[in-house]
């Protein structure tokens, strides 16, 4: 058994991929710090009796994901799951942020998901098995002034992984996709994104651990790491799109440094 994690250098990414060893499958890394991946490389092998393979790739390049991909398949063939992990936000004003980070972080959220998940999902829908899951936030199922572009981006990413699920079940394939949607969560997010959040967030370790569980263990489509965060979910729902970005709008505006 194999599974490919994108954004493994750190954070989520690299807890998911330590659990998903320590459940016996072979991983491959995948992120541009080839330096850290390596270091994860070791850990794994030595501390959990599988293979760890290291692919330096910087996903903001569309090429790079198709040839990632190709280059997966000729070595591996159809690998076991994917998870397509990597991704970051930034904060300010739509019309003060940078839009060259804005467009990579759309390239990154996006564009390398949607493609990795549409070659290796074409991979396990021919053999007819295999798991996808893309990893999201809570942010997706609201509208995020002061974040406005990271929010959109996980929108994108749940309802894409919504979508596609149900065109899977209608066809009666055994391939599973689940999209993880935690809360704020413990690594340098909130450093990339130029953001300090204002409550306390899960630890990576244990958001991996609730993911990958649910993952292997046939869950609904959406993973949510705790009650509260569900809950959260639930409220937005209720609550009218303008209240919502209202609220959030004071919500973020803590955040900025």
């Amino acid at each position: 058994m194999i599974a490919l994690v994108t954004g493994a250098s750190s954070g989520i990414g690299k807890d998911i991929a330590i659990e998903l060893a320590k459940k016996k499958y072979d991983v491959i890394l995948v992120a541009r710090s080839e330096e850290k991946l390596i270091n994860l490389k070791d850990f794994i092998e030595k501390n959990y009796n599988v293979k760890a393979y290291v692919k330096k790739c910087d996903l903001v390049i569309k090429e790079n994901c198709i040839n990632l991909h190709d280059e997966v398949f000729s070595e591996f063939g159809c690998i076991d799951i994917l998870v397509n992990n990597a991704g970051f936000g930034t904060c300010g004003y739509f019309t003060d942020t940078s839009l060259d980070k804005e467009l990579n972080m759309i390239n990154t959220n996006i564009s390398a998901l949607h493609i990795l998940m549409k070659l290796f999902l074409k991979d396990m829908v021919s053999v007819n098995k295999g798991r996808i899951l893309n990893v999201a936030s809570i942010a997706g199922f609201m509208p995020g002034p002061l974040m406005a572009t990271y929010y959109s981006t996980k929108a994108y990413v749940v309802r894409l992984s919504q979508s596609v699920k149900q065109e899977l079940i209608m066809k009666h394939s055994k391939v599973k996709i689940n999209c993880l949607c935690p809360g704020p969560v413990n690594t340098n997010f909130d450093r990339v994104a130029d953001v300090k959040f204002t409550i306390a967030g899960q630890s990576s370790k244990w958001v991996a651990k609730v993911a990958v569980w649910k993952l292997l263990n046939n869950w609904m489509c959406l993973i949510f790491t705790s009650i509260p965060i569900f809950l959260y979910r639930v409220i937005v729902k209720i609550l009218p799109d303008q209240l919502s970005a209202f609220i959030n709008f004071f919500m973020q505006r803590r955040k900025i440094q």
